[in-house]
Formats: structure tokens, C-alpha cells, sequence
């Protein structure tokens, strides 16, 4: 060995012995901790290892739907020319702000483009939503069972939901307005709609709404109302938005979507439409912070504005046959229950089983009827309160008939299987 490196080869010895032999990581934030697994999504590996088998799986689990994207939209996503895919305005495009608003206006929402704020999806629309108009701590009144990503919005901007019950036997019908009354706090200051509803299918009325509006003036409490379904509404029952409510024009936030209307999930494009000024101010500067929207998408959004009304009317046709064939069908399946939705395109779905999820995954993991299975979603994860929906799966009628045919006749005989 050189004398040189022996002379140092005691140091570096010594530098080994302390040197530490693993390295500890860093614990996540306790909202990392407690973000919630999608259930419409978390049983995906199960699906994806019964495709390896060789097995069909019907996705009655996600709200994908299956109806063709507007042919104006897609033109308009091939016909993009520019050579540079540049920033956009953090409030959306003017064009496509100016041509929504003329939208709204058509149904009977009096609004203006300086009303509108475009954002990545309704999901960014109602995240937003919450962090300007609750403050952490503060609480969201919210009838459950709700849209499960909810729950995760209310982590994300700290704010506390305070669900209400609605039951499976009355169609989850809206609950009297005492409930809601018994349910406001000093820390109360919002209650969170979806209408139509998902996951139930339910639609609320004028009169209903009229009623919350009445609470809301009341107690001045914010009404977000998130109405991406209001094109998928049946048996003549009507669409009656938030937006028209009279006396509390300031204390209403739409929340928007092209996702289900046009058939376009994967644009990502919704928007905040209010004519709190205050609200829009302190909006723009959230939507500021994340630059702008997508901007291939407002463009293809802008285009499918002008998607004519046999689109709407064809579309409303499939789905509403869709939807009396699945009801009809599922509930002829002995201890089954199924209520009729009035809108939007999923509905609950009372099984009998002993616990949904674990029914869910034995359908993915261990059954298959002539080679097919049916993939659903555990409706305890669209409850806030623990314990509700064990027995129930939420079911999105988004395939074509047939599809939707085999697909039950899977799940009766899985049911007698299961429970034999």
C-alpha cells in the first residue's frame, strides 16, 4: 500500500464506522395520508388481471360514455394549424366565453361572457370553488350519497362536509328542508349540489330548489350547483337550474363541464359561471396561479357549441332506452333494487349481498359466466357517513343494449353464485 494512503487509510476507517447504513425518508403530508382511493377506479388491477385470464369485463363502473364526440369538435382538433400551442388567457378564450354565454343565455340563465371562467375540467371548476368561497374549517353541507371526488375537493381545500342522508327507497329525494335547517353551524357557509345527480340519477325540481334557495337567503350561504348532467333528463321531468333562482343571484356558483354533454371527457374544459363579482375577482386569480386551461380543448369545446340538436336529441333517445332496459332488467333479479333515475346516466343499485366491495372484487378475481364479468363500483365510497351503502353499487348505463343485456344476466347468475 503507498504510505500515502496508509498514512490516511485510520480517517477513512474511522468516517465509515459512522457513516449511517440507511437513510430515512420523510413521512407524506396528512392530506397525502388521508386522500382517498377513487372506488370507481381502485378495482381497476382487478379488472386488468381478469383481461390477462382472458375474460371480458363490462365496465358498468365509470361514467365514460360510449356516444361519439360531435363531429364540429373533432374537425376542429384536425384543422388546428398554428405552429406554436400557446399560452391562453387565465379566464378561457374570449371566443369560446362570448359563444357559452349565448349557450346559457338560450336556457334561460342571464349571464354575460365577464360571468364565465374556464377551467381544466369541472373538477378544477369545484376544487376552486371551495378554496374561494370557504375558508379551512369552515363546512359544506352536501346530500350524500354524492360524487366520491367530493370528498377529496373538501380535503384539498380543508373545509369539512356535513352530509345528509338521502334513501334509496324514496329515489334519494331531496330531504326536507328541516334536515338542512338542523344541519347549518356559525361554521356553515356553503351547500353543494349535483343536479342531475350523480351517482343517483335523481332530479331536483323548481319547487325544491325554490325551497333550498329560500335556506340559503336565510342563513346567506353559499349554492354551489354542479349541473354537467342538465342535458340527460327523461320522462318529460325538467331541468331547472340553480342560476334562475330569484333574491340570491350573488350567492350561487355554477359548476360546468363538457365531459358528458358532448361526449369529450378527455378535453378536460369546464367552467365556473357566477355574477358574484367579488367570487369571479378572487377566481381569475387561482385560475392566474395554474396559467390557463387546455387550450386544444376550449377549441374543441368552443366548436361543439355548434354540434346541431339531433346530436342531443339521438343521444337523449339511446339513453333513456339504456337506462329503462337496465332498471327493467335489473330489477327482475330476486332481491334487487333499483329505483328510476330521472337524469344524468348512472343509478343505485341495492344488491343482495353482504358487502359490495368484497362482491365487486370476487365478480373481477374468482367469476366469470361464459367467459364474461362485470365490473361495478361499491357504493360506500359516494357515502361520507361510515356504514352507509355496504349493500349497494353504483352502475353507470353507458354501453350499448346488448352489452348492457349480457352484463346483467352475468350479474344474476354471479348473485345466485355468490350467495350460494
Amino acid at each position: 500500500m503507498h504510505p500515502r494512503v496508509r498514512q490516511n487509510f485510520p480517517v477513512c476507517k474511522k468516517i465509515l464506522t459512522f457513516a449511517p447504513k440507511r437513510f430515512s425518508m420523510p413521512d407524506i403530508s396528512e392530506k397525502g395520508i388521508k386522500m382517498p382511493a377513487s372506488p370507481i377506479r381502485k378495482l381497476v388491477p382487478y379488472a386488468d388481471a381478469a383481461k390477462d385470464r382472458g375474460i371480458k369485463v363490462y365496465h358498468l363502473n365509470i361514467g365514460q360514455p360510449d356516444i361519439a364526440s360531435p363531429q364540429t369538435a373533432l374537425n376542429a382538433i384536425r384543422n388546428f394549424e398554428n405552429r406554436v400551442i400557446e399560452y391562453g388567457h387565465s379566464a378561457g378564450n374570449l371566443s369560446y366565453r362570448k359563444k357559452l354565454a349565448k349557450y346559457y343565455n338560450e336556457l334561460k340563465i342571464d349571464i354575460s361572457y365577464e360571468d364565465i371562467l374556464i377551467t381544466a375540467g369541472g373538477s378544477e371548476a369545484l376544487l376552486i370553488a371551495l378554496n374561494v368561497c370557504l375558508n379551512p374549517g369552515d363546512e359544506v353541507i352536501v346530500p350524500e350519497p354524492f360524487y366520491t371526488n367530493y370528498n377529496s375537493f373538501a380535503l384539498q381545500a380543508g373545509v369539512k362536509i356535513k352530509p345528509i342522508t338521502t334513501k334509496i327507497e324514496s329515489g334519494f329525494a331531496m330531504p326536507l328542508m328541516k334536515e338542512f335547517e338542523n344541519m347549518i353551524t356559525p361554521s356553515t357557509k356553503a351547500i353543494l349540489l349535483c343536479n342531475p345527480n350523480n351517482p343517483t340519477g335523481y332530479l331536483y325540481s323548481r319547487k325544491e330548489l325554490e325551497q333550498l334557495g329560500e335556506i340559503v337567503a336565510k342563513h346567506d350561504l353559499f349554492l354551489i350547483s354542479d349541473e354537467v348532467y342538465r342535458e340527460f333528463c327523461y320522462d318529460d321531468f325538467e331541468y331547472f337550474s340553480c342560476m334562475e333562482l330569484k333574491g340570491i343571484e350573488d350567492n350561487v356558483i355554477l359548476i360546468d363541464s363538457t365531459s358528458k354533454r358532448y361526449s369529450m371527457c378527455g378535453i378536460r374544459v369546464g367552467a365556473i359561471v357566477t355574477r358574484n363579482k367579488k367570487v369571479t375577482e378572487s377566481i381569475l386569480h387561482f385560475c392566474q396561479s395554474r396559467l390557463c386551461a387546455p387550450i386544444i380543448g376550449q377549441i374543441a369545446a368552443e366548436a361543439a357549441l355548434d354540434t346541431p340538436d339531433t346530436y342531443f336529441s339521438n343521444m337523449h333517445k339511446e339513453y333513456l332506452s339504456r337506462r329503462n332496459c337496465l332498471v327493467e332488467r335489473l330489477n327482475k333479479i330476486r332481491d334487487v333494487f333499483c329505483p328510476m333515475p330521472k337524469g344524468a346516466f348512472y343509478t343505485i343499485v341495492r344488491l343482495p349481498v353482504d358487502d359490495a366491495e368484497k362482491f365487486a372484487i370476487w365478480l373481477l378475481d374468482n367469476f366469470e359466466y361464459q367467459g364474461q364479468t362485470v365490473m361495478l363500483a361499491p357504493a360506500a365510497g359516494f357515502y361520507h357517513t361510515q356504514g352507509k351503502g355496504i349493500n349497494e353499487v353504483r352502475i353507470a348505463y353507458v354501453l350499448q343494449k346488448p352489452d348492457l343485456i349480457n352484463a346483467i344476466r352475468c350479474l344474476k347468475y354471479a348473485l345466485e353464485k355468490y350467495n350460494r
